[in-house]
């Protein structure tokens, strides 16, 4: 690959001209020189004049985007495949304002199933990694894939304990007591008859019940056959679980075949993607992703949806029925092979079930993008009247809110959160360790943290409201930091109190500047509610950092820091001689005859423990 010359000039329509017809990327930019947009061509000369050298061909909600395109830039590759993989890497690394990048302000979970362990078990995961692991979903929400591992659990008996507590375990824990697991931890359980098992799991999670219920009948009857009852007892109410839970599960093919369904629907710049997972002919979920704008036009919209929905590692249909069939279907469905290994078909269709399933589809797309606007509509109207409430003269469209953690004094962070048109942006979130409060002491935290947050991080977006957890204290502190940075007035200034019932509260409180009592909400309790979410969302970020924080220094111990002593060496010492007074008592031949130990290493350990304790 090789990028083209850099221009400056202004006439993008005289660049353009001199743009060569291969294929390539091409990244449009602003006057700042952020990137816009991304896109991928054949030719990159004669889809760049569709946007700048064409007049009156483009709609009005491309036209408005394209006029804050100051400048462009190409990188030429050897095929169009290669710009494919080129544009899906610049996105994942720019994020472009225009571009297709589906989000829901979530990662949908799915199960991850490590078949490289001997003894693999299910864990509830919300990225997809290239570590080899088997992976199932996405689910369409997280009650969905706790209900799945709650089904998985009680009828496959698959370990439930996380990879380092199944090494260390010494005897079988609750769950093999209540016959949840096969307590291979402790227990003799062959690997052939485990691995059974988890070809029956994945079976199960594929969507493939019926197989999976044949495959069981079977093995009971030949259980029968052997006199072996209490085994053929066990594996009847296993069939007759995935019977009850196929009776569930709607089916809407007649082919049992595995597919999936893109549709969409559009109001204004405002696009909902919806996407139907059949598998085995059962519909197994819905999801939507809604897209504000974009430069795309709908064939490209519809390829950057297919290749985002499928990274790496994820479950792939046999079919894909989309609306319009994109003109880079065939290379689409090269990269599935070569991505994914297996071949995947893009299809229009235009008439019979497969129709029917795209109509259905578009009825989910339509129906979501519906609620969203609803939604949309309710949450404009409530920050109109928050901005009345807060004086603002307009609605408020960013809101941060910080709050402190700490237990005792010990580990102190604190957190800060937005919201952006009433909805989290988890992007911006951001954590903060207290550095200058070595007690409990909030009001000096919360002095800490909003120096750091308006000194440190100018390029940050300011707020239209920053909300506190707490109260007057708390506010004052605020306030006066503002003072001294001379941003007082620029946006509004507000502390939440919790209610205190044994003194009469019945709600919770705001505090606002310049007005000794807290705010009377009346009829706006759907506003003051509001505010208590936000406060509530920082209140869990904080304590979620707080308690990681508490994790990380738990397992801080005096071979930490030793040269030559990784992660591994340090397991391999501790599970051997069983804690640290019984490493300092080692001999040096002791030390290195341990697997993973060495002559040199187990030195430095000696000296640096013996230092450690002459020291403490």
């Amino acid at each position: 690959m090789k990028e083209t010359l850099e221009y400056t000039a202004p006439d993008l329509r005289a660049k353009v001209r001199r743009t060569v017809m291969d294929p390539g990327v091409y990244m449009m930019k602003d006057a700042s020189g952020k990137i816009l947009y991304v896109g991928k061509a054949k030719n990159l000369k004669r889809r760049l004049s569709s946007y700048f050298l064409k007049t009156g061909v483009a709609d009005i909600k491309t036209r408005t985007m394209l006029q804050r395109v100051t400048d462009f830039d190409t990188i030429v590759t050897a095929s169009e495949k290669e710009a494919l993989l080129l544009e899906s890497n610049l996105i994942k690394r720019y994020r472009p304002r225009y571009n297709v990048i589906l989000k829901d302000d979530k990662r949908y979970p799915v199960l991850r199933l490590d078949l490289k362990h001997p003894y693999p078990n299910l864990t509830v995961v919300r990225k997809i990694g290239k570590d080899g692991a088997a992976y199932f979903g996405p689910f369409a929400s997280a009650h969905a894939v706790r209900e799945t591992l709650k089904f998985i659990n009680k009828h496959f008996r698959l370990r439930k304990c996380k990879n380092r507590e199944f090494a260390q375990r010494t005897r079988p824990c609750l769950h093999y007591q209540m016959d949840a697991c096969f307590g291979p931890c402790c227990l003799d359980v062959k690997h052939v008859f485990y691995r059974k098992i988890v070809d029956e799991v994945i079976l199960f999670l594929k969507g493939r019940t019926p197989e999976l219920i044949r495959k069981i009948r079977a093995e009971m009857e030949a259980a029968v056959q052997r006199l072996a009852f209490e085994e053929a007892a066990q594996l009847r109410d296993r069939m007759q679980a995935m019977e009850m839970t196929l009776e569930k599960q709607r089916a809407v093919t007649r082919d049992l075949y595995d597919r999936d369904i893109i549709q969409m629907a559009t109001v204004d710049s405002l696009t909902m993607i919806n996407i139907l997972s059949i598998r085995g002919g059962y519909l197994q979920g819905s999801r939507n992703f809604d897209i504000p704008e974009t430069l795309s036009d709908p064939a490209e919209l519809l390829s950057g949806v297919i290749r985002q929905s499928y990274p790496h590692g994820a479950q792939c249909p046999k079919e894909i029925l989309v609306p319009g069939r994109p003109p880079d279907a065939a290379l689409l469905e090269d990269w599935f092979r070569s991505e994914h290994g297996q071949r995947v078909n893009i299809i229009q269709p235009q008439r019979g079930e497969k129709k029917r399933l795209l109509d259905l589809g578009r009825q989910n797309a339509e129906t979501a993008l519906q609620e969203r606007m609803a939604e949309t509509a309710r949450m404009r109207t409530l920050l109109e009247r928050l901005g009345r409430r807060l004086r603002l003269g307009q609605a408020p469209r960013r809101i941060e809110c910080f709050d402190n953690s700490n237990l005792f004094g010990q580990s102190p962070v604190a957190a800060m959160v937005v919201f952006e048109d009433g909805r989290p942006r988890r992007d911006h979130y951001r954590k903060f360790t207290i550095r200058t409060v070595g007690k409990p002491d909030d009001y000096a935290s919360m002095d800490e943290i909003l120096s750091r947050r308006f000194t440190n991080h100018p390029d940050w977006p300011l707020p239209d409201v920053l909300l506190l957890d707490g109260g007057k204290g708390q506010l004052n502190i605020a306030v006066d930091i503002l003072r001294r940075l001379n941003m007082e007035g620029r946006f509004a200034v507000a502390a939440i109190a919790k209610m205190e019932p044994e003194r009469g509260d019945l709600q919770d409180k705001i505090y606002v500047p310049r007005r000794a009592n807290p705010l009377n909400f009346g009829s706006n309790e759907e506003v003051l509610l509001f505010l208590q979410r936000v406060r509530d969302e920082a209140h869990r970020f904080a304590i979620r950092f707080h308690r990681q924080k508490r994790r990380q220094k738990a397992f801080v111990s005096d071979l930490d820091g030793i040269p030559g002593i990784g992660p591994k060496r340090k397991q391999a010492l501790l599970r051997h001689f069983g804690g640290l007074s019984a490493i300092r008592a080692a001999t040096l031949d002791e030390l290195s005859a341990l697997p993973g130990m060495n002559r040199k290493a187990a030195r430095v350990l000696r000296e640096r423990l013996a230092s450690a304790q002459k020291s403490g």
